[in-house]
């Protein structure tokens, strides 16, 4: 073994530089398979389409140490319809504006001919035709194009290598990136279908909205911003033996189509069993959760269910009971938007033979009562009670607002998305 290690070290000199020199490349060799597969583990494990174009452009960006990267998105005609950028700062694109490239010089070259472009000297190339007002300066450049199903969808633009031009290791690199690009985006456009159509199908297990004489009436849905795209939450309205609306609202747990199954048989069997016991929400919960205890186990639900009874002269009276659902919101004008809290029964499926009781409020002329399920005031960066109160300053500043203002406004908030899916009822009383 010493004799071995003593032959190594008598090599020359030049032996030597040339096994090190060989060490050196295999090892950048294996950094960059490395940040190849980690480049290809994160744009993989998004799937809104919008971060996955941005991951696959940063990504690239990284892995051959590129100042300034791009990822054009293109039409079936060829036309630039995004620009998904990195490593500009916002100077660079606040002199240019929005305006996308018409892709007649360089940019254009790679839509004509979509094969990998590299360029060493971007001022001297005949089809350059220089940059805009404000965008830096740039003299390498590394094009290629991301397919997706046999047909190119966008392009990778990468500028200014760090330490050089680009090398036939980068352009290698970054073909195998566009590769696993085009499965990702791929990935992510079926996700968008799949989110359209299971959110599709939720609406379509919710009611029309009914006319009830002397009562306004708002509903709303908005599902999650956030994956999964359905679950189990539900409103619904209609009108009992003795003419008197029904209000219910609830939330399913669990975020699948299991839970947008059950939803549909909870709300189902809930208007069956109204009809048999109107004049108790209370006895209406109590029914309702003995019957799907016995037939399926109980499954988690908080729901809540109203009386909307119209007062003599004026305005209405709100008798409802709730299976662990948030309190209802009544507005009115001129004064602070409150929260009716009242004993708040178990949710379904806890224990079947646990009391709920009835409770009752009056709601003044002018007034609106919002039935809610939790996505409308539950957000990760914060607590339930701020959630609460923001949504109580909404509902206190449109309280003399049509109905159907205020409750666009409770949906604009925060932003119009939410961390979970939001169903919302909003009632006013007869005037």
């Amino acid at each position: 073994m010493a004799s071995q290690a003593g032959h190594l070290f008598d090599q020359p000199d030049g032996e030597l530089d040339r096994i090190q020199a060989g060490l050196r490349q295999l090892e950048r060799q294996y950094d960059m398979l490395r940040g190849l597969l980690d480049a290809v583990l994160a744009i993989s494990a998004e799937l809104e389409l919008e971060p996955v174009l941005h991951r696959i452009v940063d990504a690239a960006r990284d892995l051959v140490h590129a100042r300034y990267g791009a990822l054009g998105v293109l039409s079936e005609t060829g036309q630039f319809t995004a620009m998904i950028s990195s490593g500009f700062c916002h100077d660079h694109f606040a002199a240019r504006g929005d305006e996308l490239p018409h892709g007649s010089g360089l940019l254009g070259e790679l839509v004509r001919d979509p094969r990998p472009l590299r360029v060493d000297d971007l001022p001297a190339h005949p089809r350059a035709s220089g940059v805009p007002e404000g965008h830096p300066a740039m003299t390498t450049l590394l094009g290629v194009p991301i397919r997706v199903r046999q047909a190119t969808y966008g392009n990778i633009y990468l500028a200014e290598k760090v330490g050089g031009p680009f090398t036939d290791a980068d352009q290698e690199v970054v073909t195998a990136l566009a590769g696993a690009a085009g499965v990702a985006i791929e990935n992510a456009r079926l996700y968008r279908r799949t989110c359209r159509a299971t959110e599709d199908f939720q609406r379509q297990l919710l009611p029309e909205m009914p006319h009830l004489e002397g009562w306004e009436l708002q509903a709303r849905f908005q599902p999650s911003s956030r994956a999964p795209c359905i679950g189990g939450d539900w409103y619904d309205v209609f009108r009992l033996p003795d003419g008197v609306p029904c209000l219910v609202i609830g939330d399913v747990m669990g975020h699948d189509v299991r839970a947008a199954i059950v939803m549909s048989q909870i709300s189902n069997m809930l208007r069956v069993i109204a009809f048999d016991e109107p004049d108790s929400p209370s006895g209406i919960l109590r029914h309702l959760d003995r019957v799907l205890d016995r037939m399926y186990g109980g499954p988690m639900a908080t729901v809540a269910v109203a009386r909307l009874e119209s007062a003599t002269g004026s305005g209405g009276r709100l008798s409802w009971a709730s299976a662990g659902h948030l309190p209802p919101l009544l507005a009115v004008p001129g004064e602070p938007a409150r929260y009716l809290y009242a004993e708040t029964g178990v949710p379904l499926g806890v224990d079947p033979d646990l009391p709920r009781p009835d409770n009752h409020a009056r709601l003044p002329c002018g007034a609106a009562v919002l039935l809610y399920t939790d996505g409308l005031v539950e957000h990760r960066d914060r607590p339930l009670s701020q959630g609460m109160d923001q949504i109580a300053a909404i509902a206190t500043a449109h309280a003399a607002d049509p109905l159907a203002r205020m409750c666009d406004a409770l949906l604009a908030h925060p932003g119009g998305a939410f961390d979970d899916d939001v169903a919302l009822l909003a009632a006013h009383p007869p005037a």
